[in-house]
């Protein structure tokens, strides 16, 4: 058998799948093994979240990943790192991260593959695919290869950087498999160069925001908060993270979380407050408080952030002292505080998104294996598959977890 890409979910596959006694060939095109583990966690890589269920996973089947996951679970990848004395930490809501490199992920999984002896073929681009009756002709740059099972773990387009592309899509739908369109997702939003002016100067403020979507009616209008109307029964989406302002736009945790969820035209809201009844404390502090109101929002958030978004959206209370500003206007502004809306013009795009959102319909393929129903004997895995995880290490577990059904579903 055969396994197209090299990454966290086609070395996890060749692992399991050579452990079983089958004869695997890994087959990659890149000059260098593994490269977005490298990167992943800053360098030490985000290898899984100890907190992971379904509930954290986008896909058009929310119950896809359920099998997969509940067959191989975080605890499960969690051994496999301590077996090999991997030192790890968390860092935050169930985030777990090497203490020292993301190379010894890569020198673990290397290591799987290698006891269950994989083949390497690499650096060797894959040219064309044929199906025949006995399996899968493999045309490379390295000659011919036949597979009587074929795995693509090709990953998505995201980082194209490092070699990302499109391929496990395009041999998809080159076996009339559908795939659910692919964008970009855990990205940074963007947003018009002439209305964000006045806060690209604002790059490297951050703070801690609550921000959710605002789903909107199809064909309601483009362009600024208030040109759509809400769809009835649509459920926003809310995180609490950190959010950091950029030159163009928005980026931090809070954002890359929301862009999985965010659709073209549609707002996003922001919450600048979190917990505060911004309202109540405002008028707690009016008696004779002598500070202007930029003063006294700097105690909440950083001055600069205070003094910007005074100037730009709180028409022209900035420079006001705080008891000199009437009770309804700092009942307005506070209500403004906390529903920030804004409407992003797009994402900065698959260079800068972590993962792919989308990817081969999960109802082409069976949830225990991830094998294609239509096509007996090919199997997609990972990023590839539509299931997109929160950030925070979840893709890395969706990609052991449907490495190991498929790995464990294979033809011996």
């Amino acid at each position: 058998m055969a396994v197209i890409g090299a990454g966290a979910a086609g070395m996890m596959t060749a692992a399991v799948a050579g452990r079983r006694g089958l004869r695997v060939v890994l087959i990659d095109h890149a000059q260098r093994l593994a490269e977005k583990i490298r990167i992943s966690g800053g360098g030490r890589c985000n290898f899984t979240n100890i907190g992971s269920t379904p509930a954290q996973f986008v896909s058009r089947n929310p119950h896809f990943c359920r099998s997969a996951l509940s067959g191989y679970g975080p605890r499960d990848f969690l051994d496999l790192v301590e077996r090999h004395g991997i030192r790890w930490h968390e860092k935050h809501r169930g985030q777990l991260f090497c203490d020292e490199s993301s190379e010894q992920i890569i020198d673990m999984l290397r290591a799987q593959c290698e006891d269950a002896r994989v083949a390497w073929r690499m650096p060797c681009t894959v040219e064309a695919i044929a199906h025949e009756s006995g399996g899968f002709m493999l045309q490379t740059s390295l000659g011919g290869i036949e597979a009587r099972q074929l795995v693509l773990a090709t990953g998505g387009m995201a980082i194209p950087q490092l070699g990302a592309t499109d391929f496990a899509l395009r041999i998809a739908r080159q076996f009339g498999l559908r795939v659910v369109e692919p964008r970009p997702a855990l990205v940074p939003l963007v947003f018009n160069a002439e209305e964000w002016a006045p806060f690209s100067t604002l790059s490297g403020v951050a703070l801690e925001v609550q921000v959710s979507t605002v789903p909107c009616a199809a064909g309601a209008g483009q362009g600024r908060p208030g040109g759509r109307r809400e769809r009835r029964g649509a459920q926003p989406v809310t995180f609490l993270e950190d959010l950091l302002f950029t030159h163009r736009g928005l980026s931090g945790p809070a954002i890359l979380q929301i862009s999985t969820f965010w659709n073209p035209g549609e707002p996003i809201e922001i919450d600048l407050c979190g917990d505060t009844d911004l309202a109540a404390a405002l008028l707690r502090a009016k008696p004779r408080n002598r500070q202007q109101l930029a003063t006294v929002l700097a105690e909440l958030w950083p001055r600069r952030l205070a003094e910007t978004w005074l100037a730009t959206e709180a028409d022209g209370l900035g420079g006001m002292r705080l008891a000199d500003v009437p009770d309804r206007r700092l009942q307005a502004l506070a209500e403004r505080i906390h529903h920030w809306r804004l409407t992003p013009s797009g994402t900065a795009g698959y260079r800068k998104a972590e993962v792919m959102r989308g990817g081969v319909d999960t109802d082409e393929l069976d949830q225990r294996s991830m094998q294609a129903r239509k096509v007996p004997g090919l199997y997609f895995v990972g990023e590839a598959v539509d299931v997109t995880g929160w950030l925070g290490g979840y893709n890395f577990q969706w990609a052991w977890s449907s490495a190991v059904a498929c790995g464990n579903a294979l033809q011996p």
